[in-house]
């Protein structure tokens, strides 16, 4: 376990059980939303390849903004 998480459980595990018990499940569903990112984007490579050769096709021609400017 990293120095980080050590030192963040030892916060949680200061906490009244009730707040320790609203923490977990949102632990639990980052660690779910993480690992659901890392299959769709493990299985979907060839499309992730296509997004990224559409947009610097499009930034080539000059048709996209500065994120700054989107914003």
């Amino acid at each position: 376990m990293t120095q980080l998480l050590e030192d963040a459980m030892r916060k949680i595990a200061d906490l009244p059980q009730e707040e320790q018990d609203a923490i977990a499940p949102q632990i639990i569903e980052t660690l779910s939303d993480e690992a659901a990112w890392k299959h769709r984007l493990a299985h979907n490579l060839g499309k992730l390849r296509a997004f990224a050769e559409d947009a610097q096709r499009e930034r080539r021609r000059g048709e996209t903004l500065p994120l700054d400017d989107s914003l």
